[in-house]
């Protein structure tokens, strides 16, 4: 920028030279070598200037290239921290799926067998965007499956994510999470929902959400959550999602809403789990027009 403005004062002087002293230029053998001389100084300092931003030009450029591959090898490497494959287990079917929004997300789903027979699934929403979210989210998958494995109730496994969340971000960091815990052997469902988008479960022809826990986690160092139960009967449809769903296209003045996605299960509600998780990206992505502005997350769950 200094050398921008050096160069263009050098301009104008001479210009205003030129202008004025049209006639002594003429005549006079010290001023037209004072210009020769400033306008052989302007197009160094030119020059020199075209160089330095050349450089800088390639060095950004090589920056963006790093940052892109770290970029990609971050998704990478999250997107095997997702379940590879989710087949039918212990009565129940899933199908999921997470749209990050810049790259790399700081949405979570999981789905675990536990040693006492039971299933754990869940969801999660980590604050913010971008690789701190990532980070997060990584460091929740992880501590959520050395909990769960000693097949704690699903009190225990939020107010133990809580505690070790507060312990290791600030203030402004939280994640919210649902956390199911499905028994085989009597149908139903024990869980915690911390702060997330209440799911529902759709049984013939009656809709619940399932509200019962608390605060997201990481908010509070000590919180005791709730625990809620609900039974699930075969073709019965449990909807999890993220707020990137719902929230989706309130920059251009209407999101798509809870109301929409419901009324879209309630209408597929038979139809095969992959089917209906394409049709409700799809309309998200039809509503936005355009790319996500928040981590798009969805989980389908099917008593068989």
């Amino acid at each position: 920028m200094r050398d921008k403005i050096y160069f263009i004062l050098f301009l104008l002087i001479c210009g205003l030279l030129l202008y004025l002293g049209n006639d002594v230029t003429r005549n006079s053998e010290v001023t037209a070598w004072a210009l020769t001389f400033g306008g052989s100084m302007a197009a160094t300092i030119l020059l020199a200037a075209l160089y330095k931003f050349r450089s800088e030009l390639t060095a950004s450029r090589q920056e963006l290239a790093r940052k892109q591959s770290e970029i990609h090898f971050a998704l990478k490497v999250q997107q095997e921290l997702f379940p590879q494959q989710l087949p039918p287990a212990g009565g129940l079917e899933f199908s999921a799926a997470c749209n990050p929004a810049s790259g790399i997300s700081g949405d979570y789903y999981d789905v675990l067998s536990l040693a006492n027979g039971h299933v754990a699934f869940a969801i999660a929403d980590i604050s913010g965007k971008g690789i701190s979210a990532a980070i997060l989210m990584a460091n929740l998958q992880a501590l959520l499956r050395v909990v769960s494995s000693s097949a704690q109730t699903p009190i225990e496994v939020c107010n133990k994510l809580n505690n070790h969340l507060h312990q290791v971000t600030d203030t402004s960091r939280f994640a919210t999470m649902f956390y199911g815990d499905w028994d085989p052997e009597t149908k139903t469902i024990k869980y915690v929902n911390a702060g997330h988008n209440p799911p529902f479960l759709l049984s013939g022809a009656n809709k619940q959400d399932l509200e019962e826990g608390g605060i997201p986690l990481g908010v509070l160092p000590v919180y005791e959550y709730k625990m809620g139960e609900v039974s699930m009967r075969p073709g019965d449809l449990l909807v999890l999602y993220s707020d990137g769903i719902t929230e989706a296209g309130v920059s251009a003045g209407e999101e798509f809403g809870v109301k929409r996605l419901e009324s879209l299960a309630i209408s597929m509600k038979g139809r095969p789990l992959a089917e209906i998780q394409a049709r409700v990206l799809e309309e998200v992505r039809t509503w936005t027009g355009a790319l996500p502005e928040d981590d798009v997350t969805l989980m389908l769950v099917r008593a068989q």
